[in-house]
């Protein structure tokens, strides 16, 4: 007879062996078997339909608290975040700034579940998530964002970061409404030191951010260099910090868009600091005119991989939380186009952004996680070619219901879990 498992794949093509069609067997959340035939039966049975199977995607940035508030807005901080050489970068953020001053959570809610549901269906099931906690914002962004993390739970996991987005020298107050957002639940501990006006502010910046993350033993999120200015080298005190503080594995830094300008003894100095603090790096070339040197970190053994950043906010104008039109759209920037280069891609977005993430128990193999999706293609060419929903979400060993995540972005409104307990799609 063999054994009953929750969920059985059949007619699965894998990535590492395509030529071999599998069976995945799925029970407690955990993937079970993999194998060319499983002996025994399951209470819901799915074909992949000799198409791909492969671990879901992960978005390691999205400023999840702004999702929509583009319409709340006029244009003029995405034309200076987009200029030429982003040398007005610090002057968007200080526009895109008006609207937290309308920040309540009762409508930022709902465009945070808008935003998620579209992760559910397009197959995103972890998310690390920025909530602005400032002078404006206070706490309201982070109150919705931990408030969707409990929702979802299970459907698409949400890590939320306590984000100081507009300084902790400059903004008088921020650092405890920083401490007041790890109070109430944040996961991460975020900051955006080269905001700050002297090299000096930039280095109390780095370590007030990394004393409440030793004090909260959290780990530590930071956008780093989001400018056109050589001169810019928070991303250097970060890594350092991490190193001095023995915090390796636990920094992440996001855009780097400095980078692009560096002289490369620098770039190399810079890679050798990075793998010494283990710390990863989340490059977002399709929001912004410059970008880190992607491929030059690559070559050099960084940790790399490719987040979302925004949807639809003063920042950039499009978005739906699919990862896997995040790396279609920058294969194009980063001229990442070969097949081996794709698969690096694919990696971007799924096991190197858990990676960098710090997520547990992640990947297509025995014993991991069931966080997979079954696409409507054979391969990652052909995936990224059509980059569209997939055919199956599976999130913690259960199918995603797309029908209950298109009911959340149309309405707005949290209702019924998008799966029954024992993993079954609804009636």
């Amino acid at each position: 007879m063999g054994e009953r498992y929750n969920l059985l794949i059949s007619e699965a093509r894998l990535r590492e062996n395509p030529d071999v069609l599998v069976q995945i067997a799925i029970s407690d959340g955990k993937i079970q078997k993999i194998a060319e035939k499983i002996e025994g039966d399951a209470d819901v049975k799915i074909s992949a339909g000799g198409n791909l199977v492969t671990e879901s995607y992960v978005n390691t940035h999205l400023h999840l608290c702004k999702v929509y508030t583009l319409a709340m807005m006029d244009e003029a901080a995405l034309k200076d975040y987009h200029g030429a050489d982003m040398g007005k970068a610090m002057t968007a953020i200080e526009l895109a700034a008006k609207v937290k001053e309308q920040y309540d959570e009762s409508w930022i809610i709902k465009n945070v579940r808008k935003a998620v549901a579209h992760a559910g269906i397009y197959g995103c099931t972890h998310i690390r998530a920025f909530a602005d906690v400032d002078s404006k914002a206070k706490l309201e962004g982070a109150k919705a964002l931990i408030r969707a993390r409990e929702e979802f739970k299970g459907i698409v996991d949400i890590q939320v970061v306590a984000f100081a987005q507009d300084g902790i020298v400059r903004e008088p107050g921020a650092e405890d409404l920083v401490r007041q957002a790890m109070e109430l639940g944040a996961d991460v501990v975020g900051g955006i030191p080269w905001i700050e006006f002297t090299d000096a502010d930039i280095a109390e910046h780095v370590k007030v951010i990394f004393d409440i993350a030793d004090e909260y033993d959290k780990d530590v999120s930071m956008l780093v260099d989001d400018a056109g200015d050589p001169g810019l080298r928070s991303l250097e005190v970060m890594a350092l910090e991490t190193i001095k503080r023995n915090r390796q594995g636990r920094s992440l830094a996001h855009h780097a868009r400095a980078m692009s300008m560096y002289a490369k003894p620098y770039l190399q100095k810079l890679a050798a600091l990075l793998k010494k603090a283990e710390m990863g790096v989340v490059s977002d070339p399709h929001t912004g005119p410059l970008h880190a040197r992607v491929k030059e970190l690559l070559e050099e053994g960084v940790l790399v991989c490719l987040g979302q950043d925004d949807i639809s906010d003063a920042y950039y104008p499009f978005g739906r939380n699919n990862m896997l039109e995040v790396a279609f759209l920058n294969s194009h920037l980063l001229w990442m186009t070969t097949r081996t280069e794709m698969e690096t891609l694919y990696d971007m977005v799924t096991t190197k952004a858990a990676q960098a993430m710090g997520v547990k128990d992640f990947g297509l193999k025995e014993g991991a996680t069931a966080n997979l999706v079954v696409l409507n293609q054979q391969n990652v060419l052909e995936a990224l070619r059509y980059h569209d929903a997939p055919k199956y979400v599976i999130s913690h060993g259960k199918l995603v219901d797309p029908e209950a995540m298109k009911a959340v972005i149309e309405s707005g409104e949290w209702e019924a879990p998008a799966v029954e307990p024992n993993g079954k799609l609804p009636a």
